[in-house]
């Protein structure tokens, strides 16, 4: 049986965002859990290619309109940053 699989140019876009998620999250984790200085200098760069792809690919969607993102709240963004901020100082 033949299946003639026709994928848009969003469905692949929203494959190679998730993908790149994905790879972001790898790399994050073989990051913290490398001791080896050399090793961690390379997949810092890597990890920092990983982010600029996927926000390449993020922006191309919501620029299109496929990814639809709602502006912060000037207060909200407060408020978190001060939640955090109180944390750090309790952790110290």
């Amino acid at each position: 049986m033949e299946h003639n699989a026709i994928f848009t140019e969003q469905d692949i876009l929203n494959d190679a965002l998730s993908s790149e998620k994905q790879l972001i999250t790898a790399y994050g984790i073989y990051l913290a859990e490398s001791t080896c200085q050399n090793l961690r200098s390379e997949l810092m760069k890597i990890l920092n290619d990983k982010q600029q792809i996927q926000f390449q690919i993020f922006d191309m969607m919501r620029q299109k309109g496929w990814y639809n993102v709602k502006n912060a709240n000037m207060n909200d963004v407060q408020t978190a940053t001060q939640k955090f901020q109180g944390m750090m100082q309790q952790m110290q």
